[in-house]
């Protein structure tokens, strides 16, 4: 399905970051990939994209937080692939605290990763889509992009940006061949949310399990994690022809979260 196209997904080197880029891979995209870990393993994903679904797969290393350097992984992205048709703008952090307790550092580097990265990659990023009069960027935000939650100020504020970007982002080049559409997961079991199964098990004095049921019964009526696979399949969904007048809106993949 999309053999031939060229896709760049932030934050891709575990989780669902790394889900959408094999899924991308698997329907025919050369990839950059992006992210923090061990070279070796971070390495091993990489090879794995090119044997396992015969795609060319580059990682590229950098500090999303910092705008130019932003700017400049799409700019380096492009000259690595030849082009881009596909942005997956997935780079996020987590942090929890009541706001007057929250950390200022805390803040500012969630807003950077999880907001900012996302306005200036795709600013880097639609120039050469607009050129070419086609491209699809694709925001992974979140529930919280729509819905709030207690103790989570800059992620939920994050994460309401990234929707109003993306509608705004959609507005601006409507007509061009470009769109711009963020996908809401809910719970997803991946680190970020284990750590806060974790955190949840310890406060209760209950095992992991028990925990894990437990954040699910209080926002997920499907009382199922969200697969970082099923995110991926809707990856390729909006960047597939089907989805060429899809533009400015949400996905929700939050098993009835957002519904209540």
């Amino acid at each position: 399905m999309l053999k031939g196209k060229k896709a760049v997904v932030t934050g891709s080197t575990s989780g669902i970051g790394l889900a959408i880029a094999r899924e991308l891979a698997r329907q025919g995209a050369d990839l950059v990939i992006n992210g923090f870990g061990e070279a070796d393993a971070i390495e091993r994903e990489r090879a794995g994209l090119e044997k396992d679904f015969g795609v060319k797969a580059v990682y590229l290393n950098a500090d999303l937080m910092d705008a130019q350097a932003a700017r400049d992984f799409i700019a380096q992205s492009i000259q690595a692939l030849g082009g881009i048709d596909i942005l997956v703008n997935n780079a996020g952090i987590q942090h929890t605290a009541l706001i007057e307790d929250f950390p200022v550092d805390k803040w500012n580097a969630i807003i950077a990763l999880n907001l900012s990265a996302v306005f200036h990659c795709t600013a880097a990023a639609l120039p050469a889509m607009k050129k070419q009069k086609s491209g699809r960027v694709i925001n992974i935000a979140s529930a919280h992009g729509l819905v709030a939650s207690v103790n989570k100020s800059a992620y939920v504020a994050a994460k309401h940006g990234v929707v109003g970007l993306t509608k705004v982002t959609a507005l601006e080049n409507a007509g061009t061949g470009v769109t711009c559409n963020a996908i809401c997961p809910g719970w997803v079991r991946t680190p970020l949310v284990e750590k806060q199964i974790q955190a949840l098990a310890q406060q209760k004095g209950i095992d992991i399990e028990a925990a894990a049921k437990d954040l699910l019964a209080e926002k997920q009526p499907s009382l199922e994690f969200v697969t970082p696979e099923q995110l991926g399949q809707a990856a390729v969904f909006i960047a597939s022809d089907a989805a060429a007048q899809m533009t400015g809106t949400t996905l929700s993949i939050d098993g009835g979260w957002t519904a209540r």
